[in-house]
């Protein structure tokens, strides 16, 4: 059985219009009508113009109608699927957890670590085959930003809005976000798994270690991607901004990379740790892990390959508008008796 969709559906907006051209040909008309009146009586007139018509207009008005009508059809790109067939996905699961406190706003690496992490996120997106991947940000709380998916616009889309705000609770809580990842994975998926923590690595809430060692036990690997320096940096109030924060004694508070914490995650987690810096962030390293990961049947789905019928509809708007042109005004004193457009 044909399937049928319409591959631009904003185009029936146009369709609005047509109560609207009805209106104005109806008090055009009405308008005209009045104006002969005052010449005298209709009866008479029409006696004295035999050759003038008072359908043809009407029947010409309804096929330019008709012909509209198609024009905004064939517009909405009508098609209609005609074979089916199923694609089989093969793919891991990726979580990434991304580190959004205030100290990542430190432009030790540029144009600061958050906004680099995220580039480095949306190119890690691009490379994506058929693997699935979910979101997690995390501050002195984590929470998750994008359930496991593989719609990779939709990523990109929720990947642009993540920003230092989005947690209320400041701190670094990594563990948390490695047990709340561990939780989010396709509960009844045979697909291995993985999750990259990207953050500075200034862990002050909970045990990341042994988060990382229980995700290792239930068969997630944990990836770490250390984004900052160890010289640090200070951290802008504001993106872009001069002013920076300050401690309670009123010295500028500097960020520095804990590249030991980071290291040691990722050894915990049976993972491979990154250094990032203002050349690299290791993604491709970071690929040669993940395409080492099996990849495993997760789903499969039905698409319809859909022809385009837009044409057959366009062609006959054509051919109305032909027609339309050759119906003339008057009638033909030849065939002025003719009844069709009487």
């Amino acid at each position: 059985m044909n399937k049928f969709r319409f591959d631009h559906p904003d185009f029936l907006y146009l369709y609005i219009l047509i109560p609207i051209i009805i209106v104005i040909y109806l008090y055009t008309s009405y308008r005209k009508r009045k104006a002969i009146e005052k010449f005298g009586d209709p009866e008479i007139i029409d006696n004295l113009m035999p050759y003038v018509s008072k359908n043809r207009p009407v029947w010409k008005f309804v096929i330019m109608l008709f012909a509209y009508s198609l024009i905004i059809f064939g517009l909405c790109g009508p098609q209609f699927g005609t074979k089916l067939q199923t694609v089989k996905r093969k793919g891991v699961e990726i979580i990434i957890c991304l580190d959004v406190s205030n100290s990542m706003m430190a432009q030790d690496i540029q144009p600061n670590r958050l906004e680099r992490a995220k580039r480095s996120i949306s190119k890690m997106i691009d490379k994506l085959g058929d693997d699935k991947i979910g979101l997690v940000v995390f501050a002195g709380e984590a929470y998750t930003q994008l359930p496991i998916t593989s719609d990779y616009a939709s990523a990109k889309l929720f990947l642009s809005s993540i920003n230092t705000g989005i947690v209320p609770v400041q701190g670094t809580a990594i563990g948390n976000a490695i047990r709340l990842a561990t939780k989010s994975f396709s509960p009844e998926s045979k697909a291995e798994k993985s999750i990259i923590v990207i953050t500075d690595g200034e862990n002050h809430e909970d045990d990341a270690m042994q988060a990382a060692s229980d995700a290792q036990s239930s068969g997630i690997k944990i990836h770490t991607i250390a984004m900052g320096t160890t010289e640090g940096a200070p951290i802008p109030i504001n993106p872009g901004s001069s002013t920076f924060r300050k401690d309670r004694e009123g010295n500028i508070v500097i960020s520095k990379l804990d590249q030991q914490m980071i290291q040691q995650i990722a050894v915990a987690g049976g993972g491979i740790p990154i250094i990032a810096n203002n050349t690299t962030t290791g993604l491709n390293l970071l690929f040669k892990e993940i395409n080492k990961m099996n990849k495993t049947e997760m789903e499969s789905r039905i698409y319809s390959d859909y022809s385009e019928k837009f044409q057959i509809f366009l062609a006959l708007a054509l051919f109305l508008i032909l027609f339309e042109y050759l119906i003339l005004d008057r009638k033909n004193k030849f065939l002025k008796d003719f009844s069709l457009f009487k």
